[in-house]
């Protein structure tokens, strides 16, 4: 197996283009296991570790830039304030081991339903920032991003540089169910964004259809019947109809961490939860009962 190191972003592009077919390594946390498993065998390595260009993070426009190697350590310390459900997903990633090396870039490249970045990153309508050395810089939405079963839009000569998302305007929340309290692959995950100023909702499901996506049906639903100027307290209907929507945008299979029955219920009670929280925030009501 080859490896290739390149110092310098410009040297990433080139050994891409030169290498279509080598597999690009962040913080390794998804690669290197499968590697030892057998369960993958590419014909070369290309580790972008050393390419500082992908380390940093800056605002420009009123979005925030977010390099693909921030690792989630660095995301919850450093930026949870401005994205506080991106934040709250990394809490989950693994173990502290896992999070001072894992990145939101590697979990867009190896593109898995079950990555706790991704529902977070379709509420919070991110945009990921691709390049190539022949083509230039692509801009493609999260939601257009993910094209399969751990496949996503690049192209074989195209790397990962960055996301781009607008820091939080309203509450977010993230919320999982695993078959035990920590270090857990999720068996099914939720996000929902409120953005007040625009009267309208942003949510994400992870392990729950081939891909990660958004419930637009409760998008829509909750952008009709929120109250956002009154702010009244979350009717119960409005709560138990969310849930509805969510757990019918999914498309959920049986295996070994649940069946697909148990992970639209609790798509549902994830939806409802995650609404109430992110609801009462919006208002003021202290607190964090669920609609019921």
């Amino acid at each position: 197996m080859e490896f290739l190191r390149p110092a310098t972003w410009e040297d990433a592009l080139a050994a891409r283009a030169e290498h279509p077919g080598a597999l690009p390594v962040q913080g390794g946390t998804d690669v290197m296991v499968e590697i030892n498993f057998d369960a993958r065998r590419p014909a070369a390595l290309l580790d972008l570790n050393p390419v500082r260009e992908l380390a940093g993070w800056d605002m420009a426009d009123g979005r925030l830039r977010v390099g693909a190697g921030v690792t989630y350590t660095r995301l919850i310390e450093e930026l949870g304030d401005r994205l506080p459900g991106l934040a709250q997903a990394s809490r989950t990633v693994g173990s502290p081991q896992i999070r001072n090396r894992g990145t939101v870039g590697g979990n867009l490249g190896a593109a898995s339903p079950a990555g706790d970045a991704h529902p977070p990153l379709l509420a919070g309508d991110t945009v990921i920032e691709v390049e190539s050395a022949a083509r230039g810089v692509r801009m493609i939405p999260a939601a257009a991003f993910y094209t399969g079963v751990k496949r996503n839009a690049l192209e074989p000569d195209e790397l990962i540089r960055a996301f781009w998302t607008i820091p939080a305007t309203g509450p977010q929340y993230f919320a999982k169910i695993g078959t035990r309290n920590a270090m857990v692959i999720a068996v099914c995950s939720f996000a929902i964004a409120l953005h007040p100023a625009e009267r309208r909702a942003g949510t994400g499901l992870g392990s729950a259809a081939p891909t990660p996506r958004r419930a637009a049906d409760a998008e829509r639903f909750l952008n009709a019947e929120l109250d956002w100027e009154g702010r009244s307290p979350l009717s119960p209907r409005v709560a138990r109809r969310f849930g509805e929507l969510v757990a019918g945008a999914a498309a959920p299979i049986d295996d070994v961490r649940g069946t697909a029955g148990y992970r639209g219920h609790a798509l549902a009670v994830l939806a409802r939860r995650a609404l109430a929280w992110a609801w009462n925030d919006h208002i003021g009501t202290t607190g964090r009962r669920e609609a019921s």
